[in-house]
């Protein structure tokens, strides 16, 4: 027994769903849709732009803000996308995956009482950094099957004490996206306010239907505002990268610099300069709408007649199925279930809600090849 005598920061934090369902999926040799990482090949144009670096010496430390090239190359990519910019000297920070900025703009900003607003179901990294800076989430529960916002409710949540609202869209795990009416909203919320926004955009260039991403930069008073955060690993299939990077004001990105300064300080070299190169080809990113779109739709069909009730997933590279017709079982322990018998591991999305509440649907990652998809559909047809 430990002679040592502390208290946990966080003692309800138990191990993630994620961890807990990939682990069952090895276990019992299951097809893995619950984590969201693609199971198909990066570009292999990429991976020669990142031996390049490395062949070039590009192996040091690379400055604490990001390459500046790739700073620039983001500059650029939001003036092409969205007719504003941020100043890649001030205004933009190269970070350890998207997850790194978010602990970071939480840890910069955040206080003991200081209250932040998020919506669940919500990215599991919120509520525990939060409360490691002596935070109080207050959480606003977006309902099944539409999973919309009332911004009523949120005006009511908003208080003197409120410091941050963090949105995510597209929204990890529901798949849906905020409309220019939920950006509005939000904007007249902030304005006069010193509320900080954080939006999380990892998604924002995996949208379907022709739909637009409203990105919080698109808004001039929001953007004031708001850090945008994103990421290349989710963006171009390469997630055990941890490469990201987020955006705002120069205001608020001295503030982030002073903790990501002694958080990381700096992030991996070679890849930053790979994909400065990449990204300064736009049709890299333009083209990813129409190949998730593609995968989401082949997926779909494959299983449009299962006894799954199925609304087309908006946005991200996951698709939410309803399991009411099949059992009132809880969605953890039919996802268990799944993953044993049946062999396809999924996310339950009752572990994301306010007080757990069950919907009866399960999360699938659809970023997988289309033989890994024609065996989850074959099973998922089968139930």
């Amino acid at each position: 027994m430990s002679l040592l005598n502390f208290q946990s920061k966080l003692p309800r934090v138990e191990p993630s769903i994620f961890s807990v369902m990939s682990g069952l999926a090895h276990q019992h040799n299951a097809i893995n849709l619950s984590q969201g990482f693609p199971n198909f090949k990066s570009d292999p144009k990429l991976l020669e732009l990142v031996t390049k670096a490395m062949q070039s010496g590009y192996n040091q430390y690379a400055p604490m803000a990001g390459a500046i090239d790739l700073r620039e190359a983001i500059a650029t990519k939001f003036t092409h996308l969205y007719k504003t910019t941020y100043n890649p000297e001030f205004e933009i920070t190269v970070t350890a995956g998207a997850t790194q900025a978010i602990y970071t703009i939480i840890s910069a900003f955040i206080k003991p009482k200081d209250e932040v607003i998020i919506f669940t179901p919500a990215y599991d990294c919120y509520e525990p950094t939060v409360a490691l800076n002596g935070g109080k989430t207050v959480s606003i529960q977006l309902e099944a099957p539409s999973y919309g916002v009332n911004w009523n409710d949120v005006k009511n949540k908003i208080n003197s004490r409120t410091r941050m609202i963090i949105i995510n869209t597209p929204h990890n795990p529901s798949g849906t996206v905020f409309s220019n009416q939920d950006m509005l909203q939000l904007q007249e919320l902030v304005k006069g306010t010193n509320i900080i926004v954080l939006s999380d955009e990892v998604y924002e260039h995996i949208i379907f239907d022709d739909e637009q991403h409203q990105s919080a930069c698109l808004f001039p008073i929001l953007k004031e505002h708001s850090f945008i955060v994103a990421s290349f690993g989710k963006t171009f299939h390469n997630t055990g990268w941890k490469l990201g990077y987020c955006c705002a004001p120069k205001e608020l990105m001295v503030e982030f610099q002073k903790v990501h300064q002694f958080n990381v300080f700096c992030v991996n070299h070679p890849m930053q300069k790979a994909i400065a190169d990449y990204i300064n080809e736009p049709q890299h990113y333009e083209n990813l709408p129409s190949f998730y779109q593609q995968k989401r739709d082949f997926f779909l069909e494959l299983i449009k007649e299962s006894r799954f009730k199925i609304i087309p997933s908006k946005g991200t590279y996951f698709q939410v199925l309803d399991f009411s017709d099949i059992t009132q079982e809880n969605d953890v322990v039919f996802a268990k279930r799944l993953t044993s018998e049946f062999k396809l591991a999924s996310i339950p999305m009752s572990v994301f809600n306010e007080n757990h509440t069950d919907y009866k649907v399960l999360r699938f990652c659809f970023a997988k090849t289309e033989k890994t998809l024609k065996k989850a559909s074959e099973i998922i047809n089968s139930i």
